[in-house]
């Protein structure tokens, strides 16, 4: 008979020992259960994760909300080592929403009880004070939603997720939205991922020339990635004068790990002749005829920043689907502003 190693025995004998005790509601247990679970987390192999993410997602519904986001992080941790995302994603965003509402709510009792500073987004924040003040679930959503924003990316990660949020999506950004104008504080990586395009049509016209293209992009989570690609895709592919990036410079932009310099090659503008910042997002391009339309014009000044990717764990992809004929090119011109 083989045996399984024993570090690996005892972390998926942590996730059953979890499960039980949350079933049956024994919080001692529970919180005996899942010290196992962190502790022999390091000795698992990637087949136990495959089977412990989805296991875990199932339980965050029945798990208090202080623990519930620490389940989450796990949850993400499981899928980053290869468990279903699809699966466990929307026990998840279930979390994620009903913190971002109990956050919200956080906010707004801050405000109606004397204002002030807010704490930080953090477990160590949270205090009896608080919870005094504002009331058990809301202080707890406030200190925890950083840690539903990182379970959060480990699924946004993945583009099958992504394909499948639809009208989630939006309501997850109006639910953040109101939690970052109340507060103030960004959840930059959150408000990025959900902002993620895939199997986007994108209309490029390079203004110096002349010249229109059609591409197709996704999984790019910033304006540098998208400035990068757009630049392996253009100059690299003779189609225009500029800095022609080396392949690493792209590949980091794509899957590979890590970043190195690059200098861009364009000025991204907006049809109407507003800049189009690299620190943005390509949701930021506007829709003209239901396809985003973006300008390059001439750079006004050198600009160097690292290439890579603002998620490292999501793919990206821009690719060129055709040059526009001269007929498409003025007819696309036509909706925009002279350069300024």
């Amino acid at each position: 008979m083989i045996f399984a190693p024993k570090g690996r025995e005892r972390f998926l004998d942590a996730v059953a020992g979890f499960e039980t005790a949350v079933r049956e509601r024994d919080g001692q247990r529970s919180q005996h259960a899942m010290q196992e679970i962190q502790q022999h987390y390091g000795d698992a192999a990637d087949g136990e994760f495959l089977q412990a993410g989805p296991r875990l997602a199932a339980l965050l519904a029945d798990v208090p909300p202080g623990p519930r986001a620490l389940v989450g992080v796990l949850t993400g941790a499981c899928v980053e080592r290869g468990a279903d995302a699809t699966a466990c994603a929307p026990h998840i965003f279930d979390g994620l929403a009903e913190a971002l509402t109990s956050a919200g709510e956080f906010c707004e009792r801050w405000a109606a009880t004397g204002g002030g500073e807010l704490p930080e987004p953090d477990g160590d924040a949270l205090d009896d004070a608080m919870i005094e003040r504002v009331g058990q679930d809301a202080a707890v959503a406030w200190c925890t939603l950083p840690q539903w924003e990182m379970a959060s990316v480990a699924m946004l990660n993945h583009s099958a997720v992504r394909a499948r949020l639809a009208e989630r999506r939006t309501q997850l950004l109006a639910a953040l939205r109101s939690v970052q104008e109340a507060s103030e504080h960004e959840f930059k990586c959150l408000h990025y991922a959900l902002l993620v395009l895939d199997d986007e049509p994108l209309i490029v016209l390079h203004r110096p020339t002349g010249t229109g293209y059609a591409l197709r992009m996704s999984g790019l989570a910033d304006n540098f990635q998208l400035h990068t690609l757009l630049a392996d895709a253009l100059v690299g592919g003779g189609h225009v004068e500029g800095h022609a990036p080396s392949a690493q410079e792209v590949a980091v932009c794509r899957d590979a790990p890590g970043q190195v310099p690059t200098t861009g090659s364009f000025n991204l503008v907006t049809p109407g002749g507003e800049w189009v910042w690299n620190e943005g997002t390509p949701s930021d391009i506007p829709v003209v005829d239901g396809v985003r339309l973006l300008v390059l014009d001439p750079p006004p000044y050198e600009r160097g920043w690292p290439a890579g990717r603002f998620f490292p764990g999501m793919t990206g992809a821009l690719v060129l689907e055709r040059v526009l004929d001269e007929r498409e090119t003025r007819g696309w011109l036509e909706h925009c502003a002279p350069a300024k």
